[in-house]
């Protein structure tokens, strides 16, 4: 019997590829959208890879967690609560700044900002070189303040700043997430600033200011400076600038057109020209030359010399040649007081570098008396610390004249302050008040009851102030002073007329002078910045208005 044997029948799996062989026949595959493509299974490589990367991120994670949690959790807490807790300054009110009456000049004013108050000024003309401006705390993008302070920018509220700032508090704000005020205490008060009494009556410095630019305008004048100051303890009293700036203006800024045109003007509205502008002085120094010549035993008070309206001197170089020095006017023979009331070019011309058998002081020693009044040296660690002037000598002309040796007609200009000779109006008043004070030195004073100090007492005998003195108001009653000839206050003065450049068809006009006569209390300086040659006013008329005006408002600065 046969047993029957089924015989497995195997089977062999049909490849891809055999199904596939003829693919060619059926419709065309759009490739682009992966038709004909296999699908393979994810190799053991990739799948490696992927999990490698995610172990990293694992990784990184947790030890960014770590470090935030653990590592700095301390710092990253107390910078949470700094962000949550925002230290806000509470700003100190800014002193309020007076005049010597009492009179507010600058002052603080509520504004749409409750934080920070308005810095306020007095509106009248003349105050702004004085009382100066600030700049504002300000405010970066995100609201927080990188400038926590009112600074001071010019002037008083400059020089004195850390006086009238105070010190701002300190308050906290607890705010939430959006940054809205949850909650606010004060830490820290604030403490207020200082307030100040000027020395200045910022009544007649106004008046001064008027004066100036009514001058200026009327004739031509680019700008000036007045100065007046108290003998008796260096107090000044005035001091203005003309052109000037708007103090409110420049602090606030708001008004970019006009703070612009101030930047770009060419009248230089923020040179304080009472200190820090130089100016040739011509002969407001001749009393200063008569007080070196009397001390030298040049000439004494009593001698004559004749003007004839010039002298001649022979040229050094050409025996054929002389040089010419002219007088303004001829005024025959005149005094030491004479000379100075008619203010000779030629008696001022002898004295200071000889002629003929009259020896001179010569530049050596005129620079060292103009030194002694504080001419070419900067008031030191002042509110009043300008520029320092100039008075020329040998070594400043070889410096400047590439190397040039002086020569006497230097001389001759450098005593009637010409030629290299440069002075700022308030040291003018400083050696003024010298005079009156028969040598004692002192520098000014901004503060009300405060002197200024004493410099140094200019070792020169009375008896020689005294004819200076007297020279000076005879100037006012016959000579170039005549204009302030008043009838309500006996003045003294000494008027200059510098001329300016090779043309020499600009001057500038000076008056000074102090008041009452017997009994001094009051000197001044008036300065009229680069005015034509021809005018027939000046200095002397901008100081005539003054008078008048003070003889009607404030006549007891006249007792």
């Amino acid at each position: 019997m046969k047993i029957g044997i089924r015989r497995r029948k195997s089977h062999k799996d049909i490849a891809p590829d055999e199904i596939f062989i003829d693919s060619h026949n059926l419709p065309q595959f759009d490739t682009q959208q992966f038709e004909g493509r296999l699908e393979r299974p994810i190799s053991r490589i990739t799948l490696s890879v992927v999990v490698a990367f995610f172990i990293l991120v694992l990784i990184t994670f947790g030890s960014k967690v770590w470090a935030l949690q653990i590592k700095d959790g301390d710092m990253y807490r107390e910078r949470s609560e700094n962000n949550r807790l925002r230290h806000t300054p509470i700003f100190a009110a800014r002193g309020v700044i007076y005049d010597r009456n009492g009179i507010e000049l600058a002052w603080n004013a509520p504004s749409d900002d409750p934080d920070i108050a308005l810095r306020k000024y007095k509106g009248d003309p003349g105050l702004a070189h004085v009382v100066g401006y600030v700049q504002y705390p300000s405010k970066d993008s995100a609201g927080f303040y990188y400038r926590e302070d009112f600074e001071g920018a010019d002037g008083v509220e400059k020089y004195f700043n850390a006086n009238l700032q105070g010190a701002n508090g300190i308050k906290l704000v607890e705010v939430d997430a959006r940054g809205k005020i949850q909650s606010q205490n004060t830490m820290q008060p604030p403490k207020e600033g200082a307030n100040l009494n000027l020395s200045i009556d910022s009544r007649i410095q106004s008046e001064m200011y008027r004066a100036i630019k009514h001058i200026s305008q009327q004739v031509g004048f680019a700008g000036g400076a007045a100065v007046m100051m108290d003998v008796t303890n260096g107090e000044i009293i005035a001091m203005t600038s003309y052109p000037e700036y708007d103090s409110e203006v420049m602090s606030a800024k708001t008004d970019t057109a006009k703070v612009k045109s101030y930047l770009t003007s060419p009248d230089k509205p923020f040179l304080d020209r009472a200190v820090d502008g130089l100016y040739t002085p011509g002969s407001i120094v001749k009393p200063y030359m008569a007080l070196a010549a009397l001390n030298e035993k040049i000439v004494p008070a009593s001698q004559k010399i004749l003007s004839t309206g010039s002298i001649a001197v022979q040229n050094q170089y050409y025996p054929d040649l002389q040089t010419i020095f002219k007088d303004w006017k001829a005024h025959g023979y005149v005094d030491m007081r004479q000379a100075i009331a008619v203010s000779s070019d030629v008696y001022f011309y002898e004295v200071g570098g000889g002629y003929k058998d009259l020896k001179g002081l010569g530049i050596a020693r005129i620079e060292k008396y103009m030194k002694q009044f504080g001419f070419g040296e900067r008031i030191e660690d002042s509110f009043f610390s300008g520029a320092a002037g100039t008075v020329p000598n040998p070594e400043w002309k070889k410096e400047h004249f590439d190397g040039e040796a002086w020569n006497l007609g230097n001389t001759y200009h450098t005593s009637i302050g010409q030629y290299g000779f440069q002075t700022s109006p308030i040291q003018i008043v400083r050696a003024l008040a010298a005079v009156v004070n028969d040598g004692l030195l002192r520098d000014p004073s901004i503060i009300k009851g405060e002197a200024g100090p004493v410099v140094r007492q200019i070792e020169i005998p009375a008896d020689y102030f005294t004819v200076i003195k007297e020279g000076m108001r005879l100037g006012v009653q016959q000579g170039t002073g005549t204009s302030l000839n008043v009838p309500y206050v006996e003045v003294a003065s000494k008027s200059g007329t510098a001329e300016l450049g090779a043309s020499k068809d600009k001057v500038n006009s000076w008056m000074t002078g102090y008041f009452p006569y017997k009994t001094p209390r009051y000197v001044f300086a008036v300065l009229m910045e680069k005015g034509s040659v021809h005018n027939l006013i000046g200095a002397g008329a901008a100081m005539r208005e003054v008078l008048d005006w003070m003889n009607i408002n404030t006549p007891e600065y006249f007792k």
